[in-house]
């Protein structure tokens, strides 16, 4: 019976090492797939059924925003327009800032990574190897300055659409078009914001890593489907209020 014992306790460490790439080479591919297989399926969803996602309802949206103001440009209506857009820059550069804070701050913290390897030497925060440490700080400050970097481009595409908002006597579609524009790369910009997060939790280990990018699916299925449901049951409700 002790003799029993004794060896299950010595094979502890055994399968400690046998459970050290198997959480790195199984959970973190699994996360990646989750969240750019998720993407992948929004995109198929958007060519195919647009109508069933809130990317599309509030393009509608904007498009009769613009609609409204440039059929009747009266000092009112462009001054709402341009503090409409200015108020939407101001959160896309929040963002922005956000995102090079969190990378100046990876930057910072990534000089005392190697000193603090020895406290993360246990098997369920995964292999923490120079070359993995690299890898998992170089990914995520990868994602930052590409949000970072699509919210810098919104900014000047929305700033652009301010001015050309003003101007009446140039055509719709080009002013929609540079609206579209700035939105486009500021949801670009957010996604690669949201990406982030599971990254930064893949420096703790990849169980969090892959339960944070479940989380995140389920989040963004949320805010892309789920409420696109609700616009679309309040807007027939609208809809029939008015005929009636």
């Amino acid at each position: 019976m002790l003799y029993a014992c004794s060896q299950t306790i010595s094979c502890i460490p055994l399968l400690k090492m046998g459970l050290l790439p198997y959480l790195d080479t199984i959970l973190v591919p699994l996360s990646f797939f989750l969240l750019f297989g998720y993407h992948g399926f929004l995109w198929n969803i958007c060519k195919k059924k647009s109508n069933l996602t809130t990317i599309k309802i509030n393009k509608i949206r904007r498009r009769s925003w613009v609609l409204s103001i440039t059929e009747d440009p009266t000092d009112n209506k462009l001054m709402f327009a341009v503090q409409t857009l200015r108020n939407t820059q101001m959160v896309i550069v929040l963002t922005a800032t956000i995102a090079i804070i969190i990378n100046s701050s990876l930057a910072a913290y990534t000089n005392n990574a190697y000193k603090a390897n020895h406290l993360l030497k246990d098997s369920y925060f995964g292999l923490q190897s120079s070359r993995i440490i690299v890898l998992k700080y170089g990914s995520a400050s990868l994602f930052l300055l590409s949000g970072f970097l699509c919210n810098s481009v919104a900014i000047g595409c929305l700033s652009e659409a301010n001015i050309l908002a003003v101007v009446t006597s140039l055509p719709l579609g080009y002013v929609q078009g540079m609206m579209e524009r700035g939105f486009l790369f500021t949801f670009i910009g957010n996604r690669m914001l949201y990406i982030t997060v599971p990254l930064l939790l893949w420096l703790l280990g990849p169980i969090p890593m892959v339960l944070s990018s479940i989380t995140m699916v389920w989040v963004l299925y949320e805010i892309d489907f789920t409420s696109c449901v609700l616009e679309q049951e309040s807007l027939q409700s609208s809809m029939t209020r008015t005929i009636d």
